[in-house]
């Protein structure tokens, strides 16, 4: 499976588990690994919590779309407007 990775992404999913491994298997403390892999303390936090969480299927690219949209126009409304035009 390829893995695009989005234009601003610091990290690769290969980076990402290199960076979560050097955290969690390797002992590494959180600011020294955001240095070594130029990434904020809490990015390094994030993917060495979703490594200990899934592993390496955790390190690929997820979806930024919400789970829930509560405000989320009617699809009633949606219909009546491209109806009108």
């Amino acid at each position: 499976m390829t893995h695009i990775t989005h234009a601003n992404a610091r990290l690769t999913p290969a980076g990402r588990l290199a960076l979560a491994r050097c955290v969690v298997e390797d002992g590494w403390p959180l600011r020294r690994a955001a240095e070594r892999f130029q990434t904020s303390v809490s990015t390094t936090k994030r993917w060495a919590d979703r490594y200990r969480t899934h592993g390496q299927a955790g390190m690929g690219d997820r979806s930024s779309r919400p789970h829930h949209s509560p405000r989320r126009t009617p699809p009633a409304v949606n219909a009546a407007s491209s109806n009108s035009a």
